[in-house]
């Protein structure tokens, strides 16, 4: 079983790394190509988008792929078919009064963006409000099946048909609007392949539509206030891309173009390079949740406390290798990337947030494997609070900054709360004396980093630079690891062995 979960969690995450690469390297050529404003405009049309679609289905794949895992554990299949089609049921119950209603009430859209010229681009994704929320149902029964190939193959060729028709169409561009309407038309394009190929697997191996009613309450019970927390995200980042411009405005004297740029920075390059963990993060979510699901209802506790401990101090040590990466060469990357300093000196001094994310990442994962929805709702609106007070009462002295260090705020309390609750769900769980070690090695790498790269900036070129000290901490901190027993081979002996 272990080594399943081993081959599972590490095919999920050679293609989720290369599938994020992919949307990195993407983002690398239309700042580029469409620049700053231009990216400002799509992340803004995104973040709006982002929230009827998370509203739409955002908590249905992971509730669905909980209540097939309850179903396997009674081995009741018509119960696994109808957990799927409640979450279609459910989801299409909402897309599409939405996407009519924002169609025909185009004209009212103004209030919801900072900039007018996003109103038309943002009408383009509607078709794929409706779509991408079905194929988000389709996601969680590849989960509560166990099926990571054919949903890692699926994500990873959405992604390709968004940035190689992107790349494409924003070829030449110099027109930061047009660019930013074409590589929206890729992303509504890549919406429509994903459905379709999801569907075509479901019926393939399989699946049906069946009645749902036996499953509708426990569907919506369980996932809203998934969906309400991700709502809640999503609409606390369009907030952001509507406040943080104007406060820029009002605290700096900027014009709409230079807010919208300074935005574009700050959310469109930064936040990528820092949000890099969120991948392996997610990947281990992927193959954890159900199994730890299946478990929790079947009331296996020792291997519950097994699988949360495990889990939180991979997160841990995902943070303790990219830290000191990020610390080091935050300037570095942000240069050779996008040409642009002020998105590397973000990604440098905001680096050590990422420990508070991934902690708060997997937890709420767990958490919400274990039936603990609901509070985590409430820890996550806890730390937006924290976000929104931060960006209203410190732009004018830091300016874009307000927003990483209200978003670094958010994650640790929300991180913290998990914590403290996971402690009193589940006894004598153990990882924080691995927390505080990893912590030694994180401050001791990026020492290590900083020293090395003073020495070796003088004679490489930027590129050899990057790598070379990229390589060189990570090798530090992996046998600062293994030499504290925080890290073994183990697992890849597992993975590699054919019996």
């Amino acid at each position: 079983m272990k080594q399943n979960i081993y081959k599972s969690a590490a095919i999920v995450t050679v293609f989720s790394t290369i599938e994020k690469m992919m949307s990195f390297f993407y983002r690398v050529v239309l700042s580029r190509i469409i620049g700053a404003e231009g990216i400002g405009i799509y992340q803004i049309c995104l973040s709006v988008f982002a929230v009827f679609l998370t509203a739409a289905s955002s908590g249905i794949p992971v509730t669905v792929s909980r209540l097939m895992a309850k179903n396997n554990a009674v081995n009741d299949v018509r119960g696994k078919h109808a957990a799927v089609t409640a979450g279609v049921v459910g989801t299409l119950l909402f897309t599409i009064p939405i996407a009519i209603l924002l169609f025909f009430g185009r004209n009212a859209l103004g209030f919801l963006f900072s900039d007018d010229r996003c109103t038309d681009i943002f009408l383009l994704l509607l078709p794929g409000l409706i779509l991408t929320s079905v194929y988000a149902v389709m996601r969680g029964s590849f989960w509560g099946n166990k099926q990571f190939v054919p949903y890692s193959v699926i994500e990873l060729l959405e992604d390709a048909v968004m940035v190689i028709l992107g790349c494409v169409l924003v070829y030449g561009v110099t027109d930061p609007v047009l660019g930013a309407r074409r590589a929206t038309i890729a992303v509504a394009v890549s919406y429509v392949f994903s459905f379709c190929v999801s569907l075509f697997w479901y019926f393939h191996k399989g699946g049906k539509f069946v009645n749902p009613k036996r499953q509708l309450k426990p569907l919506f019970s369980a996932s809203m206030p998934i969906t309400a927390m991700r709502t809640s995200t999503s609409l606390l980042n369009s907030v952001v891309a509507v406040l943080l411009p104007l406060l820029l405005m009002k605290a700096y004297g900027l014009d709409n173009s230079e807010a919208i740029s300074l935005y574009g920075i700050a959310i469109g390059m930064s936040l990528p390079i820092l949000f890099i963990p969120s991948a392996l993060i997610g990947s281990i979510s992927v193959v954890v949740a159900p199994e730890l699901s299946e478990n929790f209802y079947r009331k296996k506790t020792a291997q519950v406390k097994f699988d949360v401990e495990k889990s939180i101090k991979a997160a841990v040590f995902i943070a303790a290798l990219l830290v000191p990466i990020l610390f080091v060469l935050g300037d570095e990357i942000g240069e050779f990337l996008y040409s642009n300093e002020m998105s590397g000196q973000i990604v440098q001094r905001c680096s050590f947030m990422l420990i508070p994310m991934c902690v708060t990442m997997i937890t709420t994962t767990v958490l919400n494997s274990m039936n603990r929805e609901r509070r985590t709702l409430i820890h996550f609106l806890i730390g937006a609070a924290a976000m929104i007070i931060s960006i209203v009462a410190l732009t004018r002295f830091v300016g874009v900054y307000s927003y990483m260090i209200g978003l670094a705020a958010s994650f640790l309390i929300t991180g913290t709360l998990n914590l403290i609750l996971l402690k009193k769900t589940i006894k004598d769980l153990k990882y924080l004396k691995y927390s505080a070690h990893a912590l030694i090695v994180t401050f001791s790498s990026c020492a290590f980093g900083i020293l090395l790269d003073g020495i070796i900036s003088h004679y490489v070129a930027a590129i050899w630079q990057i790598v070379i000290c990229a390589v060189a901490c990570t090798l530090f901190s992996g046998a600062f690891l293994y030499c504290l027993e925080m890290f073994t081979f183990r697992p890849f002996k597992r993975l590699i062995s054919k019996s």
